[in-house]
């Protein structure tokens, strides 16, 4: 295999467009506002950072790829918040192919650099409450950042 093409790629080559599971991760950077940083994708959606596993890689080593090569932003001490996955999960490309997240959700607070759009995959990047997100908000993304919003006040009621 080409260790310039995506692993999912790869395996489109031989199964075309039927279903795969496709494993990755994104990741919910919050500021001290309470906020969660969003991209702007080119479709016109806006989501968390992240992507798709290459092969070897560790689903930490994925969201710290992803949001370096997504908004140029290096990230530190990374917290599982949840994997999402199964019938819910499912999605069917504009081009056809099929299928089915395995997301691993981090949480982080601690980010160095300075924001630096791939133009390929972000248009922006902008801080936004959890209760005011854009309307084109990716619908899974949604569904985690709620739960995140749901483990923050569960926190703050055992303080």
């Amino acid at each position: 295999m080409s260790e310039q093409i995506e692993y999912y790629k790869y395996l489109r080559q031989y199964v075309g467009t039927k279903p795969l599971i496709l494993p990755g991760s994104v990741v919910i950077i919050g500021n001290e506002d309470g906020e969660v940083l969003l991209q702007k994708r080119p479709e016109g959606k806006w989501g968390l950072p992240g992507g798709l596993m290459n092969l070897g890689e560790s689903f930490e080593e994925v969201a710290e790829r992803e949001v370096f090569e997504e908004i140029g932003l290096r990230i530190r001490n990374i917290t599982l918040l949840h994997v999402f996955s199964g019938k819910d999960y499912y999605m069917k490309a504009p081009n056809g192919d099929e299928l089915y997240c395995v997301t691993a959700v981090f949480i982080t607070k601690e980010v160095e650099g300075t924001v630096q759009l791939d133009c390929a995959e972000t248009l922006d990047v902008r801080y936004f409450k959890c209760t005011q997100l854009p309307e084109k908000t990716v619908g899974s993304h949604r569904d985690f950042i709620h739960l995140f919003q749901d483990e923050i006040k569960v926190e703050q009621k055992n303080l």
